[in-house]
């Protein structure tokens, strides 16, 4: 899932080949994606494209006197730029395509979504807080105003574990299941510590991960075209995805616990005492 680096990266490639250009066709392919009705997809036809904005892993674009063009890419939908567009009109089907906007210049963009679970999902509206994910988003952890303090404010009192309360988006906006590994490494934390118990030299810890982790891997993707902020992702990670493979810090294996719809990934010695977590599907299977 593209989280805040890799949607972060996305809007400084699409500033730079959208805005100042006029959309001229904007076609669903999978009328699924669309969210909204009101105004329709075709009033941003005939529309400047004036700026590209992200709201946690929302991307918005504004067009002259008109609406916003919404975007979450959920788990596996991605933006894919076309200099020039493919001739002639997509057709629906059961590929991966489900939205492509063409530009005046002949280039444009298509969102895809592999997978059967379509959860890319298109808004078309007059403000980007009228998008439900966007109105309810907790601050951006790369704000200025974001300071240790605000995280310490945000932790107090939450009664749930690290992993998940990191991952809440009414909380923090724009880290996924991905980053918030790599967060809890940097931090040489327990996934499963609660949130709530932090010491506040632990906050610091926390807060330094999550703002040097998020940083870096901006930076790495700054300026990479959008076909190859995936790879840039996958490179940089150090122990989300790696299961099996030994902890750049240390050299012990990181290990897994799985969940029905997912997984994290960690490295004991850096950040459970050498005590490997319960894998709770694996645990239902042996009783």
């Amino acid at each position: 899932m593209p989280e805040l680096p890799e949607v972060e990266a996305l809007k400084d490639f699409l500033t730079e080949h959208l805005t100042g250009h006029e959309i001229v066709r904007a076609l669903p392919v999978a009328i699924s994606v669309l969210k909204t009705y009101d105004p329709p997809l075709t009033a941003l036809e005939g529309r400047e494209v004036t700026a590209v904005r992200r709201y946690g892993k929302f991307l918005a674009m504004a067009t002259d006197g008109g609406p916003h063009l919404v975007t979450h890419l959920a788990r596996a939908g991605w933006l894919h730029w076309r200099d020039p567009l493919p001739g002639g009109p997509p057709r629906p089907g059961k590929g991966p395509l489900a939205l492509r906007v063409a530009l005046q210049t002949g280039a444009g963009f298509d969102l895809t979504e592999a997978g059967t679970q379509k959860r890319l999902a298109v808004y078309v509206v007059a403000d980007p807080a009228e998008v439900p994910g966007v109105a309810r988003l907790g601050p951006d952890p790369l704000a200025d105003d974001f300071d240790e303090r605000r995280l310490a404010e945000l932790l107090s009192g939450e009664r749930r574990r690290l992993k998940g309360a990191l991952r809440d988006q009414s909380l923090i906006a724009g880290v996924g299941n991905a980053y918030s590994d790599e967060i809890l490494h940097a931090a040489r934390m327990s996934p499963f510590k609660l949130a709530s118990s932090l010491t506040p030299e632990e906050t610091t810890r926390l807060y330094e991960a999550l703002r040097s982790t998020l940083t870096d891997a901006v930076e790495r993707s700054r300026g990479l075209a959008a076909g190859r902020l995936k790879a840039e992702k996958k490179t940089g990670l150090r122990v989300h995805g790696r299961t099996g493979e030994p902890c750049p810090v240390c050299g012990d294996t990181i290990r897994e616990v799985s969940f029905s719809d997912s997984s994290l990934q960690y490295c004991p010695t850096c950040q459970t005492g050498g005590r490997p977590l319960a894998d709770r599907r694996l645990s239902r299977l042996l009783k």
